[in-house]
């Protein structure tokens, strides 16, 4: 029964940070180790991505 709660709250827990962008953030620290990149701050980083999605708009359901 315990390991069925532990599913569901890694779950939740990935569904929300897909639906955040917070995967994104983690992706791009895993590629800057990767590569032996210094990383740019949060800030700058979501800066960025808001600007790329002004110019490059994609569709949406809603």
């Amino acid at each position: 029964m315990r390991t069925h709660a532990i599913k569901a709250v890694r779950g939740i827990r990935w569904y929300l940070k897909q639906s955040t962008g917070e995967a994104k953030w983690d992706e791009y620290l895993e590629r800057c180790r990767n590569d032996g990149v210094e990383p740019t701050s949060r800030r700058d980083f979501e800066r960025h991505r808001a600007e790329h999605n002004e110019k490059n708009p994609q569709p949406r359901c809603c």
